[in-house]
């Protein structure tokens, strides 16, 4: 999609009553679906961080969306692509400072050029005990990407339109931190593959997008 197509979408967007933890759901693992819709009291006790969907339009003015492959390290997220984005931090003034902060840290893009479109709806993650606010954003310009080299193993710049093809949903074997080799439904974006709570909040992200081209 062209950007400024895109764009003039964006006032749909934000109006758009989120579809929240069913759309989400789309991408949990059936092991994990009952589970997710009982972690209220978990979600409240958990640490805290914020993520950005932030899009943007690439070279070629087509709508472009950001993702990070994570760094290999001693952890749950290790090697593992996701958005940008982070822990909060105390001299955070809410989560939106987070992810524009933490999104600026790792990868490079000024936190004033962002414009805020729509705060999506929180997920939990057990295997850290976080819970994740994620937001939806754009960049008007093609953003010169400067990975944080100590968090950030690789850019990943992911067409909408291939965000929004249905062909890109896959099922993938995985081995996960509660459970061995069970089909994991997920994102093939850019020969990656995208599963956990970041497919799950991306999913949200698709269904919103979708609903406001459509009507």
């Amino acid at each position: 999609m062209n950007f400024n197509h895109f764009k003039k979408i964006l006032p749909k967007i934000a109006k758009i009553q989120l579809p929240g933890v069913d759309s989400q759901l789309k991408m949990a693992p059936a092991i994990r679906q009952e589970e997710i819709r009982s972690m209220e009291k978990q979600m409240k006790n958990s640490r805290k961080s914020a993520v950005m969907a932030l899009f943007y339009p690439n070279a070629y003015y087509e709508t472009t969306l950001v993702l990070i492959l994570r760094k290999t390290y001693k952890g749950v997220h290790s090697n593992q692509v996701g958005f940008p984005g982070g822990q909060v931090d105390p001299e955070d003034e809410d989560y939106i400072a987070t992810a524009l902060r933490e999104t600026e840290e790792e990868v490079g893009v000024d936190r004033t050029a962002i414009t805020i479109v729509k705060e999506l709806t929180a997920t939990y993650i057990p295997p850290s005990n976080f819970t994740v606010q994620p937001f939806l954003g754009i960049l008007e310009d093609t953003p010169q990407f400067v990975p944080q080299a100590s968090e950030v193993e690789e850019i990943i710049e992911v067409s909408l339109k291939d965000l929004l093809s249905e062909e890109t949903i896959i099922e993938k074997e995985l081995s996960t931190s509660y459970a061995k080799k069970i089909k994991v439904p997920s994102f093939y974006l850019n020969k990656y593959v995208v599963w956990g709570a970041t497919a799950m909040m991306l999913s949200e992200v698709k269904d919103v997008i979708s609903e406001a081209i459509s009507n």
